[in-house]
């Protein structure tokens, strides 16, 4: 199971993918961290994340765990999504699109560089 040992490696990943401008899909996350997909470890992968966006927006950073996304459209998973106040209705259209490539240039070009 991905646990609360891994975040300093999840970061890493992050930071790796923004500073290279790119997304990492699941699949490929758990396998850096040395983990075949799950289920459940896709879920105990996403709460790290949500630890990670929240230490980052603490320290004025872009969210990261928007670079995570689904290799089928490349779009972030529903738990990303779900909570957002600011975010589309529908996370799977054009609009979804262009919100996360927003958000997903933010962390491009804040780690550039860095």
């Amino acid at each position: 199971m991905v646990t609360a040992a891994d975040l300093p490696d999840v970061r890493a990943l992050l930071v790796a993918a923004a500073r290279s401008g790119r997304d990492l899909s699941y699949s490929e996350m758990l396998l850096a961290l040395g983990y075949r997909f799950s289920r459940p470890k896709m879920r105990s992968l996403c709460r790290l994340l949500d630890a990670i966006d929240d230490a980052g927006r603490a320290a004025g950073e872009p969210e990261l765990a928007v670079l995570v996304v689904r290799e089928s459209d490349r779009l972030p998973g529903q738990g990303w999504w779900v909570g957002r106040r600011d975010a589309p209705a529908d996370w799977t259209g054009p609009a979804a699109r262009a919100f996360v490539a927003e958000r997903q240039q933010a962390a491009f070009a804040w780690w550039e560089g860095r």
